[in-house]
């Protein structure tokens, strides 16, 4: 069995998310998704819209997704390792990033290959909260 990971905070859930999920749900058998816990998001600068136990449960209504779990750490590696991830699925706008060039190292250590997936042009979350803000003044 070929199973998957990738991980994010997926907040106001859009395209973009879908077309990650599902390009990685059809390279595996099963896909194991990460979801950011807040604390998470708060320790990198941010602050989620959605809260993480409704971001989860948005995630795990996704059909493409087998297993939604808690992202507590940025530890690529040992995510992988702990769930068995043969793929971890990232978008390319990371790729030849000096960071994903270490994970990369890393996540081979563990028997773990890095796919990137084309981002989505045109839609992010911080388009979205952008345009909210916007509409909003």
């Amino acid at each position: 069995m070929i199973i998957g990971y990738t991980s994010g905070v997926y907040d106001l859930f859009h395209v973009g998310h879908v077309n990650i999920l599902r390009n990685a749900r059809a390279m595996c058998d099963k896909l194991v998704v990460g979801v950011t816990v807040d604390e998470l998001v708060a320790y990198k600068g941010k602050q989620p819209v959605i809260p993480y136990h409704e971001r989860i449960e948005v995630v795990r209504a996704c059909r493409y997704v087998d297993v939604a779990i808690p992202q507590n750490n940025m530890d690529k590696a040992a995510a992988a390792k702990k769930n068995h991830a043969s793929y971890l699925f990232v978008g390319d706008d990371w790729y030849a990033t000096e960071k994903w060039q270490d994970h990369e190292k890393e996540l081979e250590e563990v028997g773990c290959k890095v796919i990137y997936f084309p981002y989505t042009q045109g839609t992010s979350s911080t388009l979205i909260n952008n345009t909210l803000n916007k509409l909003r003044e």
